[in-house]
């Protein structure tokens, strides 16, 4: 089978970053699912896990991705959820290799049935971000469907693929009103598209901008990038007994600032069910399963942004330069094998 791995930390635009492979197929059993993949994303765990290698060249390469779409070829003899032929999409456990090869294994509670109204590259935009977005929500921050208006909720950071689908669920599940940051025009304008009530600039103070709207405080803060850079702001901007949830790795952040307002903090990370093999795990496929007939019924849309090409080692290597850049809005998408 075709794959594309890393076996050292080197720049994307490195001719060695990524490298086409050829490696035997994996053989399924359990409760894994063998999928061939059609469509893949690019999210920044994988660029992160690539310049995490050690710099001296390894023997095993290492296969990334952690978002596919594709039909599933064979299944193992404790699988009871899916069958050969259904179209499925998933984001896969970061133990084990990931979506860019053509056959890939990934445990069937992980795995949703992809939206019928969807091609394969608009579904491979959603998986990861979609379960991580799903569980900030109802999970960490423990909202509920249906409930919540009159409060407010501050995502930092919110044109990226996390933020593209966070924004779409708080406002079709719950009565939150959503304020997104975003610096510059088009990023303003695509969290506007998806339903963002109202706009700041994250280069500019949060309170400044948030008492531009006339708002002075928020009941909950989502912080999907720079947390450590907007850490003051978010306390002042949060009410005395809010919630700050966040997902990216921080540089120290003097978490005793949040004592004074009994401001709880909510780490999230998507592999945590996966990774250590929790009694509920199969949530994922659940929430998956729901985001599907989210989209089928109109209600939430692909993220896909940028589509630079098949899949290969070269397009792969500019899919993780463009995430590289942090000027992104939705997702990057590669489809099809080179």
């Amino acid at each position: 089978m075709k794959a594309i791995a890393a076996f050292a930390s080197l720049p994307a635009s490195h001719e060695l970053a990524l490298q086409d492979l050829t490696l035997p197929a994996p053989q399924v059993s359990g409760h894994d699912l063998l999928v061939r993949v059609e469509a893949i994303s690019v999210n920044p765990v994988d660029t992160k896990i690539r310049k995490s290698l050690p710099e001296q060249a390894q023997d095993k390469p290492r296969i990334l991705g952690w978002d596919a779409a594709g039909v599933v070829e064979a299944v193992g003899e404790q699988v009871t959820l899916f069958r050969p032929g259904d179209r499925v999409w998933y984001a896969g456990a970061i133990q084990r290799d990931g979506s860019n090869s053509e056959l890939q294994l990934v445990d069937e509670r992980i795995v949703g049935r992809m939206p019928g109204t969807l091609g394969f590259a608009e579904a491979a935009a959603l998986p990861l971000t979609a379960i991580t977005a799903w569980e900030l929500l109802f999970d960490r921050l423990g909202l509920q469907e249906g409930a919540h208006q009159g409060e407010r909720l501050l995502i930092v950071g919110a044109a990226g693929g996390v933020g593209s689908i966070l924004i779409q669920l708080a406002r079709t599940l719950t009565g939150l009103q959503v304020i997104a940051t975003a610096s510059r025009p088009e990023s303003q304008a695509w969290v506007r598209e998806l339903g963002a009530q109202d706009v700041i600039n994250h280069h500019q103070p949060l309170t400044e901008g948030l008492a531009a709207l006339d708002i002075a405080e928020v009941d909950y803060v989502i912080s999907l990038n720079q947390t450590d850079r907007h850490f003051d702001e978010i306390v002042k901007a949060l009410k005395p007994q809010g919630k700050l949830a966040l997902i990216d790795d921080p540089e120290p952040i003097d978490v005793r600032q949040l004592k004074r307002k009994s401001i709880s903090l909510h780490w999230e990370l998507m592999f945590t069910r996966s990774l250590f093999g929790t009694p509920d795990m199969i949530a994922q496929h659940r929430l998956l399963e729901r985001v599907a007939g989210l989209v089928e019924a109109g209600r939430i849309r692909s993220t896909l942004a940028t589509q630079p090409g098949k899949i290969n080692a070269a397009n792969l290597r500019h899919a993780h330069a463009l995430l590289e850049s942090n000027a992104t809005t939705g997702k990057v998408v590669l489809a099809g094998w080179a």
